[in-house]
């Protein structure tokens, strides 16, 4: 698989980004286009992942900043869980635990091919600030290794004003769950 873009899909990407940015100013309050630009133009393999998050129907936005490391940190925004990235099951060690019907990734492994980070339910929370997602669709999110060691996996969803976290096997999947992602540029 490429990892790099060409001038055209660059300048495709980066005024969609912009396009995005502007439309949703209350996501990234008192930040300009202009210092997201640059630290794109710095780091073109984080330009690749922001291009998969975007081609699997992400909708990556910017959410904040680091304010020690400088770093600008995106999220997935799409209205609902990623339309490109559903039916996976939680991680290539659960995939393999599969004897049929497998998906066909694991949400874990397929981040990490796309660069990216799956959220934290702390992330997940503080994307739900921003918006309503996941009203339809669920999102799997970083399971802590304890639960993951038992055979679990967690997922979160927002439905009824309230952001859930559950549990389920971690080698399920289902046509409504999917994953968001996080990326620090």
């Amino acid at each position: 698989m490429k990892k790099k873009l060409s001038t055209k899909e660059s300048e495709e990407l980066l005024n969609t980004l912009k396009a995005r940015f502007e439309k949703n100013a209350k996501r990234h309050k008192g930040m300009e286009w202009a210092t997201v630009q640059a630290r794109l133009d710095a780091d073109s393999g984080k330009l690749w992942s922001l291009y998969e998050m975007e081609r699997t129907g992400g909708e990556p936005d910017v959410v904040g900043h680091d304010k020690k490391t400088g770093e600008i940190i995106f999220y997935d925004c799409a209205a609902e869980s990623p339309k490109g990235r559903r039916s996976f099951c939680y991680d290539h060690t659960a995939l393999d635990s599969r004897k049929e019907n497998k998906p066909e990734n694991s949400a874990v492994e397929a981040a990490t091919d796309m660069g990216i980070e799956l959220l934290t339910e702390e992330q997940y929370r503080e994307l739900q600030q921003l918006g309503d997602f996941d009203t339809k669709t669920s999102s799997w999110v970083k399971t802590p290794a304890d639960i993951r060691k038992l055979g679990g996996a967690l997922f979160c969803d927002h439905r009824y004003n309230t952001v859930f976290l559950y549990h389920n096997g971690a080698e399920s999947f289902y046509a409504a769950r999917g994953f968001r992602g996080r990326l620090s540029v």
